[in-house]
């Protein structure tokens, strides 16, 4: 026990070295500690029973004691080895208990972020929409328009208390986004009356897809800003929606100003306004890289607005299954 205490120092003092330094170290202070215990194994041999030949058979006597030390040097090894694989054990438990935490945080973080930028972009739609509205009220004072001008006041009270009630980080069903949108256009028929005309056309199946809140306003302002108000006749607006393989297709198109579009013209208008730039941010946001937003030019000069995103139904409500069938042709839903 006295000698192993030897070797416990010495394989400490080497344990960080080489390991072809260790294992000749090692080997040569087994021998030593080996030499030491075999002659005291003798000796305490011939003193205890006077039998004086043993000598000659100090070989054996020294392998038997190089394997009982070299068994203590295994033990020793395998108990340290252990020992070192239980605390590297531990501080990876530790350093992964550490990063789980440091990611819910950074999560947490981007979650409040995420959430943020939502409401930033979604509250942005209202000052846009405001002051376009009161123009219009102030357009109608200037002409005596009163009754129009206090109906519109009281139309757009209404709207803009809808969009407070709402939760602009939540999204709510394509249905309840296309009554909040009548809100809109009850103020704009005040304006314009007969020379709006709208053409709904959703499927049941679509009704009931999520989508955010106030995504189609915008899109419907511009078409009332560049082609309603600029055509002496009026015009269209149409919507379409449908879903086509676990996707929500959503279609808006106006007829236009009355006057012919050239394609740069047609190319400057897809960045026109505050409304799709800030629909592109909202919809980056929430599906990232998971949707499309197209337009394009109709024959007639009106322009068509796509949004492709992917079909979402609300857990809480009907539990409508998601659709399951096969892609239709471009042709099969356009205006």
């Amino acid at each position: 026990m006295i000698l192993t205490l030897f070797l416990y120092v010495g394989f400490m003092h080497i344990w960080h070295k080489p390991f072809i330094y260790r294992a000749t170290a090692g080997f040569i202070m087994v021998l030593v500690v080996s030499l030491i215990w075999t002659l005291f194994r003798i000796e305490a041999f011939i003193r205890l029973t006077d039998i004086i030949t043993e000598w000659s058979e100090f070989g054996g006597w020294h392998f038997a004691s190089v394997f009982i030390f070299l068994c203590w040097t295994g033990l020793f090894h395998g108990m340290r080895y252990n020992d070192l694989l239980q605390t590297e054990h531990r501080i990876m438990l530790k350093a992964e208990a550490e990063a789980r935490e440091e990611q819910m945080k950074r999560m947490h973080a981007q979650t409040i972020a995420r959430d943020a930028q939502i409401k930033m972009l979604r509250y942005q739609l209202n000052p846009h929409f405001l002051c376009n509205t009161l123009n219009a009220i102030s357009s109608l004072v200037e002409v005596n328009e009163s009754e129009k001008a206090q109906s519109m006041t009281v139309q757009l009270s209404r709207f803009l208390r809808h969009s407070l009630d709402n939760n602009p980080d939540t999204k709510l069903s394509l249905e309840n986004e296309v009554k909040a949108l009548n809100l809109y256009l009850e103020i704009e028929k005040t304006r314009f009356g007969d020379r709006l005309s709208l053409d709904f056309q959703i499927d049941e199946k679509a009704k009931l897809a999520m989508v955010p809140s106030l995504l189609l306003q915008p899109i419907i302002e511009n078409s009332m800003k560049h082609a309603i108000a600029q055509n002496e006749l009026g015009g269209t607006i149409s919507i379409q929606a449908k879903v086509v393989q676990q996707r929500l297709i959503m279609q808006l198109s106006d007829t236009g100003s009355g006057s012919k579009i050239g394609k740069s013209k047609m190319e400057s208008s897809k960045g026109r306004g505050v409304g799709l730039r800030n629909i592109n941010e909202r919809l980056k946001v929430l599906y990232e890289n998971d949707f499309s937003v197209n337009i394009d030019l109709l024959p007639l000069g009106g322009l068509r607005t796509t949004i492709e995103i992917p079909c979402e139904y609300s857990t809480t409500g009907s539990g409508y299954p998601i659709i399951n069938q096969e892609r239709l042709s471009e042709n099969e839903y356009k205006v």
